[in-house]
């Protein structure tokens, strides 16, 4: 990917920093975007800037309706180009659907659904042949183990539809869209030592939590040209929770 730039939405921890990281290992100059958690943003920067690639960290809110454009436009800005956009910025409200409030359902979507919209909205014009939007969905999409669930997995079922029809739209143009749906990770919103990691554990065929790492080089296999006949495809890495 050497000459590449990319955009990473909530790359400061997690899958979002893994996927940073595989993309500057493999020679892309990449741009994050944070919340509240600026000092590991800039670790990540530190780290992608150690790859001998250039690094970027944009305070950007995905449920704000103007930030995922206005993080594409200085990604391009301040990198000369972009190439590649992953969507991984996302939240989760999870509890019995009589409880979800009118602002969490709007918080959710504003952030999974619209934020990836928006940043896909900005992100295509700049791209030339070649160009690679990437999404983060989740096996909820695919399924439901238990209740509860039912706000979150609406919203990453949303983005599989925006998905297909993004490859439909820019498929004349070289530029492929796909998804990536990751079981159960070990990150800081979901340790694999919490209290609920031993039932999500036992619900896939490996027995266990998948690392950031392992989504992130799935990720970084679609965003290079070694997947350029790939596009409108949902890509499953759950240790078999869907099996």
């Amino acid at each position: 990917m050497d000459g590449k730039v990319a955009l990473v939405t909530g790359g400061s921890r997690g899958m979002g920093a893994a996927t940073a990281l595989r993309l500057a290992a493999a020679g892309a100059d990449v741009a994050i975007t944070y919340v509240s958690d600026g000092t590991a943003a800039e670790a990540v920067v530190r780290t992608i800037e150690a790859e001998g690639r250039r690094g970027l960290a944009i305070r950007a809110d995905a449920g704000d309706a103007t930030a995922p454009a206005d993080a594409v436009r200085r990604t391009a800005e301040a990198l000369g180009r972009l190439d590649v956009l992953v969507n991984n910025a996302g939240v989760g409200v999870l509890g019995p659907l009589e409880q979800i409030a009118p602002a969490d359902v709007d918080r959710v979507l504003a952030v999974n659904v619209r934020g990836a919209y928006l940043a896909a909205q900005a992100a295509a014009p700049l791209m030339t042949r070649g160009g690679r939007i990437v999404t983060i969905g989740s096996c909820m999409t695919q399924r439901v183990p238990g209740p509860g669930g039912t706000l979150y997995a609406m919203s990453k079922a949303a983005l599989v539809g925006m998905t297909k029809a993004l490859a439909r739209e820019l498929g004349e143009r070289g530029i492929t869209a796909n998804i990536v749906h990751p079981g159960p990770v070990d990150t800081d919103m979901n340790p694999a030592d919490g209290p609920y990691a031993a039932g999500q554990s036992a619900m896939t065929a490996l027995g266990r939590f998948g690392t950031p790492d392992e989504i992130a080089s799935t990720v970084a296999h679609l965003a290079s040209d070694e997947a350029r006949y790939v596009t409108g495809a949902e890509i499953t890495v759950d240790g078999g929770h869907a099996a």
